[in-house]
């Protein structure tokens, strides 16, 4: 009896990735890639040498990596296989990942998932409680109008980061210590830091995350510092008081709840811990 959890992880991947080539390469037609569908194929799609000679690569290499044999392949490679087997963003992260190649997405198309208006509608619901859509990096993707108000500070909403959209991290680090609206910024920053690490294990050499965290060390020192402890935790629910202009310090819970078909996404929700808290989230209501 074979036991599959314990072999190798890349001794496991190569088989699935030779299935899912396979897959992909009978899904496209010669007419898809125009190229005539010409006589006797046997099987649906492309032949290995079509897809070789499209993706400018040499058949053997081809075959040995649809057969799932231990052979190195490089980002430019598995791009070039990725299009002329068609695939779609979801598609391409799954080969490079089945081939232990760090996915790059394409720095002309930022990594942003595009918000549906259901999961807006969602995030305007869970009123009266403050709630964000983050994703791994802390990028706010979307917020309902009393997270708005609650961040608000002297008429201002959050900076952004390096790539023109709005990040936690980027408007926590990038200010003063006394412009900040976390009030305990000594314990909740290191988790906030070692939370972001925790992520970008999956993103080792990516250049969206590399340029990201470089920039916000050369920012921030103390973000500097933090990076370099390589703690490293996961999510949870934290208990976070907010220093706010015009009501005080609030108190509230965060909760994390994950967004099926959005991978690496949470909604954030904030939970009044006290009387005095709920209070002030009601009068940002009125505002």
């Amino acid at each position: 009896m074979t036991i599959v959890a314990a072999l190798p992880t890349q001794r496991r991947r190569r088989p699935e990735l030779a299935a899912f080539l396979r897959s992909r390469r009978a899904r496209v037609s010669p007419e898809d890639v125009g190229m005539p569908p010409g006589l006797r194929r046997r099987t649906p799609g492309l032949r290995r040498e079509e897809v070789a000679q499209l993706s400018g690569v040499g058949v053997t290499w081809y075959t040995w990596l649809e057969q799932g044999r231990p052979i190195n392949a490089s980002a430019q490679v598995l791009d070039a296989v990725a299009r002329t087997l068609r695939l779609d963003r979801p598609e391409r992260e799954h080969l490079y990942h089945l081939a232990e190649v760090p996915y790059a997405p394409d720095r002309s198309a930022p990594d942003i998932p595009e918000v549906s208006p259901e999961l807006q509608g969602i995030l305007d619901a869970l009123d009266p409680l403050p709630a964000v859509l983050y994703n791994a990096r802390y990028d706010v993707l979307a917020t309902n109008i009393l997270y708005e108000r609650l961040l608000m500070q002297g008429g201002q909403g959050l900076d952004t980061g390096p790539f023109g959209i709005r990040n936690v991290l980027w408007a926590l680090f990038s200010v003063p210590a006394s412009q900040c609206p976390v009030v305990d910024r000594k314990r909740e920053l290191p988790l906030m830091v070692a939370q972001l690490r925790g992520a970008y294990g999956r993103h080792v050499g990516e250049p969206d995350w590399e340029e990201f965290v470089r920039r916000l060390a050369e920012v921030s020192p103390e973000f500097a510092r933090l990076w370099s402890s390589g703690d490293v935790v996961p999510p949870g629910t934290r208990v976070k008081t907010f220093r706010h202009g015009l009501l005080g310090e609030v108190r509230l819970t965060s909760v994390s709840l994950s967004v099926n078909g959005m991978p690496e996404c949470r909604i954030v929700t904030y939970t009044p811990c006290d009387e005095e808290s709920r209070q002030g989230i009601e009068l940002l209501r009125s505002m």
